[in-house]
C-alpha cells in the first residue's frame, strides 16, 4: 500500500465515486473527442487535487454534491493546463506516455484543452455554484499570468528570488489553493475559514513546486522527469538562483552563458548541476521548502485531532518528501 493510499482512506468512497462522476461530466458525442478523452482518462495521474478537495471539505463538514462539483472543476482545469503545457513546451511525453499533441497534433491538443477548460467552468454554472466559478477562474487567470511572467523573465535570465516566488505562487500554488478553497467552500460559507484554507493550499503549493525544482538536480532513478530538464529549458529555479547569488561575477557569467545556450552539451548541463550541488543551492531550497511546509502544518494545528487532519498532515509531508 502506498502513502497516497493511506492518505485517501478517510475519503476512499468519495474518491471512487468521483471517478464515475468525472467521466460522466467529461463525455462528448464527437467521435474524435471521445477517443482523446478516453485516452486522457486512462492515463489519469495520482489525482492529488481532487483528493485535497475532498479532505479539505471533510475537515469542515459533510461532503456533498458541491464537493464533487469542486473536485471535477479543479481536475478538468488542471488536466486542460497539462494538455496546453505540452503544446507550449513541445513535449511529446506525459507521465511516461505519449502526450495528446504527439499522438494527434498541436491544434487538436489546444482544442481538447479548451474543451476541458470550458467543461470545468460550465459545471459550476450548471450547478449554480458561481462562488466556485469565481475561485477557479481566478486560479486560471493567475496561472496564465505566471506562465507569461516566467517566459518574460526566462528571455533575459534575470530571475531573482522574489520573481521566483511570484511565478510559482501564480502557477502551481494558485491551483492547489483553489483545491483547498473550493473544498472548504463546498461545505461552509464562512469567509475566514475559506481564506485560511486558501492560505493552507498556497503554502502546500509553494513547497510542492520547490520540491519539484530540487528533483531536477537529483539523480535517484525515481524521478518522473529527466535530470537537468529545467536547465535544458532555460528555467532558473530556486536552487540555481541561490547558487548564482553566492557565485563570483566570473562564475556567474559562465553559468548563465551555459543556461542561455539553446544547444547545451550533456557535460555543460552536468557542470551546472554540479555547480548548484557544491554551492549549497539544494540545501537552501530545502530549507525554504520546509518553511512553507511548516506554515501549512501550523494551520492544521488549530484543528482538533481526526483521521482527516492526520491525512492532510501526511499529504503535506508527502509533497515535500516525494521522489517524483
Amino acid at each position: 500500500m502506498s502513502i497516497l493510499d493511506d492518505i485517501r482512506k478517510p475519503v476512499d468512497r468519495e474518491m471512487d465515486e468521483f471517478e464515475s462522476y468525472f467521466s460522466r461530466t467529461i463525455k462528448s458525442n464527437i467521435p474524435l473527442l471521445k477517443i482523446i478523452l478516453n485516452y486522457i482518462l486512462r492515463r489519469k495521474g495520482k489525482q492529488m487535487r481532487p483528493l485535497l478537495v475532498f479532505l479539505t471539505a471533510k475537515l469542515h463538514g459533510t461532503i456533498s454534491e458541491s464537493s464533487y462539483v469542486a473536485a471535477t472543476c479543479i481536475e478538468l482545469l488542471h488536466t486542460a493546463s497539462l494538455v496546453h503545457d505540452d503544446v507550449v513546451d513541445d513535449a511529446h511525453e506525459r507521465r511516461g506516455a505519449f502526450s495528446v499533441n504527439a499522438l494527434w497534433n498541436s491544434k487538436i491538443a489546444v482544442l481538447v484543452g479548451d474543451y476541458m477548460l470550458s467543461k470545468g467552468l460550465l459545471i459550476c454554472v450548471e450547478k449554480v455554484r458561481y462562488d466556485m466559478l469565481e475561485i477557479t477562474s481566478e486560479a486560471v487567470k493567475s496561472m496564465v499570468e505566471g506562465e507569461l511572467l516566467q517566459l518574460q523573465k526566462s528571455r533575459k535570465l534575470n530571475i531573482k528570488e522574489e520573481d521566483y516566488y511570484k511565478i510559482i505562487i501564480s502557477k502551481t500554488a494558485a491551483m492547489i489553493a483553489a483545491c483547498t478553497a473550493t473544498g472548504a467552500r463546498s461545505v461552509t460559507e464562512d469567509p475566514d475559514t475559506i481564506q485560511l484554507m486558501k492560505d493552507f493550499g498556497e503554502n502546500i503549493g509553494i513547497a510542492f513546486q520547490i520540491r519539484d525544482d530540487i528533483l531536477d538536480y537529483e539523480a535517484n532513478g525515481f524521478t518522473g522527469k529527466t535530470i537537468g530538464n529545467d536547465i535544458k529549458e532555460r528555467k532558473i529555479t530556486l536552487p540555481l538562483i541561490n547558487s548564482l547569488e553566492l557565485a563570483s561575477l566570473l562564475q556567474k557569467r559562465h553559468i548563465i552563458s551555459i543556461v542561455r545556450s539553446r544547444k547545451k552539451t550533456k557535460s555543460e548541463i552536468n557542470e551546472v548541476i554540479e555547480f548548484v550541488r557544491t554551492s549549497g543551492g539544494l540545501e537552501y531550497a530545502e530549507l525554504k521548502m520546509n518553511q512553507f511546509r511548516d506554515k501549512a502544518l501550523a494551520i492544521l494545528d488549530s484543528y482538533p485531532e481526526s483521521d482527516v487532519k492526520n491525512s492532510l498532515k501526511m499529504f503535506v509531508h508527502y509533497t515535500t518528501s516525494r521522489n517524483k
